[in-house]
């Protein structure tokens, strides 16, 4: 399954340039009824403008429904987003409101139609017209709160990214202010803003890099909090979304020295929780801003040094070695410094084609190669 494209989201016109444009269109079609009976010439001028208006606001109203993800055909990564961010009954509802509108106006021409097929009464013609174009404008003034409802969530909608699922995920989380966005930054050609205070990720951000054409996504969430699910945030609520759905590997980012302003204690809380929620997938703890940290000069100076002549195309994993943090054994790495960001890298590369099932160059079983060389 591809990947919603968010951005594409077309503006949701409100219901007076709906019924603008309908009845519009009803009057330009009237204009090209040409009968020398006026009888005959009048009713078919009202059935025209009754009907091509309808048709042109269903249009509209349909076309928008469609252009819009179907819940039944998404991800439960997309469905918990659309639900963290705008809330999934009020999705479900709101398109559903125009599905309904677009129902009844054509119901509301068929009877009206009906109406001007068995008159010969000029007047009552045109009353019949007036009275179906009033139906219809009250049935579309009911959808006036849908369709202002989905232009603001299109703007937020417009926000979230776009994953495929087709290609490796990595989801990167932790407390606030303790580096993601930086190591994100620092990993893909993805460049989320990084400021230096809580909540600096207001969204999901996707960042991305390639090796042996193979395209590794990266989700960058925004911080989550040590408190219970029930008291978290909308923001909070699309992380978990990202922690639940998507990923095939969990970057658990730590800030050590605590200058996040979030406790060790906090962190450790949330990162059981992280644990606990995400149990089938593997979790990498990370601890950032290594160049805070008391270190042996000469320890990280050899390992910066052994780093940098790394020849990792011809390494294996085996051989990988980090930075630890001597007091929790967690893997140290600095943006600032471009410590043990190309091990992690190459760390993450690793597992996943390890967990790949598919090996998309070799050829299926059962299809004919020759061996000849040409």
């Amino acid at each position: 399954m591809t990947a919603v494209h968010w951005k594409k989201l077309a503006t949701v016109p409100f219901s007076d340039e709906i019924l603008d444009k309908g009845f519009s269109k009803g009057r330009k079609t009237a204009d090209n009824v040409f009968d020398p009976n006026k009888t005959f010439r009048v009713r078919k001028q009202m059935i025209r403008m009754i009907q091509s208006s309808v048709d042109t606001i269903s249009e509209q109203l349909m076309n928008h429904v469609k252009s819009w993800p179907s819940i039944e055909n998404l991800e439960l990564f997309d469905i918990s987003l659309i639900d963290a961010a705008v809330g999934l009954d009020d999705y479900k509802h709101n398109l559903s409101m125009l599905q309904w509108c677009a129902k009844q106006i054509q119901s509301v021409a068929k009877q009206n139609t009906d109406k001007l097929i068995k008159t010969a009464n000029i007047e009552f013609m045109h009353k019949t017209r007036r009275e179906a174009y009033g139906r219809i404008s009250s049935i579309v003034g009911q959808t006036s709160r849908s369709l202002e409802w989905l232009n603001s969530a299109r703007e937020t909608l417009k926000k979230l990214p776009s994953i495929d699922v087709n290609h490796p995920c990595i989801v990167v989380a932790g407390a606030p202010n303790v580096g993601k966005s930086a190591l994100i930054s620092a990993l893909s050609s993805g460049k989320p803003e990084v400021a230096s205070y809580p909540f600096t990720t207001k969204q999901l951000h996707l960042g991305h890099f390639e090796h042996r054409r193979l395209r590794y996504q990266i989700v960058d969430t925004p911080g989550l909090l040590d408190r219970p699910m029930q008291e978290r945030n909308q923001i909070e609520m699309q992380a978990i979304a990202a922690l639940e759905h998507i990923g095939s590997i969990v970057l658990f980012v730590m800030d050590y020295s605590e200058e996040c302003g979030t406790s060790l204690e906090e962190q450790n809380n949330l990162l059981n929780e992280v644990k606990n929620l995400l149990n089938k997938k593997e979790i990498i703890i990370i601890e950032t801003k290594a160049d805070l940290l008391k270190i042996d000069e000469k320890v990280w100076d050899e390992y910066k040094s052994l780093e940098t002549n790394i020849d990792f195309s011809n390494m294996d994993k085996k051989d990988l070695t980090f930075l630890r943090n001597p007091k929790t054994n967690n893997i140290l790495i600095s943006t600032i410094e471009n410590l043990g960001l190309k091990s992690i890298k190459f760390l993450i590369i690793n597992k996943i084609q390890k967990s790949q099932t598919n090996k998309p160059l070799e050829l299926p079983e059962g299809w004919y190669r020759s061996d000849k060389e040409f």
